[in-house]
């Protein structure tokens, strides 16, 4: 049943966070504090980087899953690292090139650009960040390199992978795309948290509003599309709860007993 519950990963872009008004709403942050309470384990499951983590007032969440499930970690403990292979790196900065297209590495605490555009500094916006164009990118390049950002469009993503083995595209935005690990995403992600807390997939909620989450909402027993979700993410949902411009996941959670 919903209501025995006990661990929720949240997606925040368009879902904790509304696309419009940027920020969370007082009654997500209620319900957030009563799950706590409640002894429900959550977790942040987002393309964002570490250091892109918005900053909630008087929540701390148990677990987070960053760039798309790639770097998994808790205040204690590292429960998942799995970084692209350097020639996929370097692959994809060439093929990016060559469709005119400056991209964005992000290790485990830096991001750093080799330059921007109009998609891509939008991209960073919703982060309410700026994009760093750094002198130092080639040496960033030979880092562990957690995801790639760059604008682009559907049509550009197989001339992104052309010659890379071991990466693939995580997309929620039509303008767009993280490029991940092949064997990540935040479906691995949460397998290897609900491993480390000894759960099984059945314990496990999760709220989403992106094709990104599809593989979320596969890896636990009940995925919860936002009413603004797109499409494809309504048609593998459990179910679908309010938009997030209306506080969606809190009238969920009060209505199924949650909180």
């Amino acid at each position: 049943m919903v209501r025995d519950t006990k661990i929720i990963f949240f997606d925040i872009d368009g879902t904790l966070i509304d696309m419009k008004r940027k920020q969370i709403s007082s009654k997500t942050i209620e319900m957030l504090k009563r799950l706590k309470e409640n002894n429900v384990i959550i977790c942040i499951a987002t393309g964002r980087a570490p250091l892109a983590l918005p900053k909630f007032e008087d929540i701390r969440f148990d677990v987070y899953l960053t760039f798309n499930g790639s770097y998994c970690y808790n205040q204690n403990h590292t429960i998942f690292s799995n970084p692209l292979q350097t020639n996929d790196v370097y692959s994809i900065i060439k093929n990016a090139e060559a469709i005119r297209r400056p991209v964005s590495l992000a290790t485990k605490d830096r991001q750093a650009a080799n330059g921007k555009d109009e998609d891509l500094i939008e991209y960073y916006g919703f982060a309410n960040r700026q994009v760093e164009v750094a002198d130092d990118f080639d040496e960033v390049a030979k880092k562990e390199v957690y995801q790639i950002m760059l604008g682009c469009r559907e049509k550009d993503h197989l001339s992104l992978l052309n010659g890379v083995r071991h990466a693939k595209i995580a997309a929620w935005w039509d303008r767009a795309v993280d490029i991940i690990p092949a064997d990540g995403g935040k479906g691995i992600g949460i397998e290897k948290v609900l491993e480390y807390y000894h759960l099984n997939k059945s314990d496990a909620m999760a709220f989403g509003d992106g094709n990104n989450d599809i593989e979320m909402f596969q890896a636990v027993g009940r995925g919860i599309a936002m009413a603004n979700a797109s499409d494809r993410l309504k048609e593998t949902a459990y179910d679908i709860c309010g938009d997030a411009a209306e506080d969606g996941i809190y009238h969920y959670c009060m209505e199924h007993r949650l909180i």
